[in-house]
């Protein structure tokens, strides 16, 4: 049982070829893929968060704009760089996308990702204290907005309000209940994994990770998410918590495929990131029959409960729409993965909560 969903970058640029031009064409296409996505019957729409840089960034009015514009599907990020956010503003963001997609949203953080500038969350106004790296102030700021989440009362009334207060301390609104349970956090190694698990987060593991064993990616990746499920288990925590993995995932079904994407096999990669040695999983793209094959020996997909496809957004929204239909259609079935769509006997696709 997985569910299946897209993760968009949301770049732009004016090069030859690219069907988004401009913020406008991202912002508009990336609505547009989700609500075709839900017709398809795919379980989620994700979207990537890089400040100073010619892709998604502000996430929460796509959220809204996409929650408004369907029904079912669920609505998240992967993931939001909480060196950037004020946890307190956040909640309100956050409650009301929430409330708005009727409580489909997923939310994805993490302490961020190397960036286009240097310090850029210096500019947004936030620095770490004293003895505090940036990571530190990104993990601080999460456990503050999932403090906040539990929709508690904290702040003090004015005894003369401009409107009528309710009894007691007040807390941040809109209140979203439930949100807090649907809370993620980005690994990228077994040490936050943990971590995550501690603090009562799903799981969402890229596709890179700290190369900490010098295994295959797919190998180090599994190992991750059962670390992660123990450190659950030893927290004690009442719910069964959810993992999501990305890949990068291409069934060669006509010409366009194999003139973007057939190449041959890729290979994980080894390189320094922010002065971390990490390993960066392979993409798959090949024949509906031989990408089942390949698909059935990445231990970590077999691990996690939920898929996200990335698809190449610059390539316009019918093309990402083929390219999931292509992976629900031809390879999903093949490999016992359970989605929202349901085929009737005529033909047409149903959805299986009706």
């Amino acid at each position: 049982m997985k569910k299946i969903g897209f993760l968009s970058f949301g770049h732009w640029s004016d090069a030859r070829g690219s069907a988004t031009r401009s913020a406008s064409d991202v912002l508009l296409q990336s609505i547009d893929l989700a609500v075709a996505a839900e017709e398809l019957g795919a379980d989620g729409a994700y979207f990537r968060v890089h400040h100073f840089a010619r892709q998604l960034a502000s996430p929460f009015p796509l959220l809204a704009a996409v929650g408004a514009k369907t029904s079912r599907i669920e609505i998240g990020t992967g993931v939001i760089d909480m060196r950037y956010e004020n946890p307190f503003y956040m909640v309100e963001d956050a409650g009301s996308a929430d409330l708005i997609s009727g409580g489909r949203l997923q939310l994805g953080l993490s302490r961020g990702s190397p960036e286009q500038v240097i310090e850029g969350w210096r500019h947004f106004g936030y620095a770490p204290a004293d003895g505090e790296s940036d990571a530190d102030m990104g993990r601080r700021h999460a456990e503050t907005f999932l403090e906040l989440l539990k929709g508690e009362g904290f702040a003090k009334p004015n005894p003369r309000p401009m409107f009528a207060n309710p009894p007691g301390l007040l807390r941040i609104e809109p209140y979203s209940a439930g949100l807090r349970e649907r809370v993620w956090w980005g690994s990228a190694s077994n040490g936050t994994a943990v971590w995550a698990a501690q603090q009562g987060m799903n799981l969402q593991s890229s596709t890179l990770k700290a190369d900490e064993t010098g295994e295959p990616f797919h190998v180090q990746q599994a190992k991750q998410i059962r670390a992660y499920r123990k450190a659950w288990d030893d927290a004690g925590h009442a719910r069964t918590p959810r993992v999501s993995v990305s890949r990068s995932i291409f069934a060669l079904t006509n010409d366009t495929d194999r003139a973007y994407f057939g190449r041959g096999d890729s290979q994980d990669q080894v390189g320094i990131l922010d002065d971390m040695r990490a390993i960066f999983g392979r993409s798959y793209a090949a024949e509906p029959d031989q990408l089942i094959k390949q698909l059935l020996a990445d231990e970590a997909i077999a691990e996690a409960d939920t898929l996200l496809l990335t698809v190449p957004n610059q390539l316009g929204v019918d093309y990402d729409t083929h390219v999931i239909e292509s992976i629900l259609t031809h390879v999903a079935p093949a490999l016992g993965w359970q989605n929202s769509q349901v085929v009737r006997g005529d033909g047409a696709v149903v959805h299986a909560n009706g």
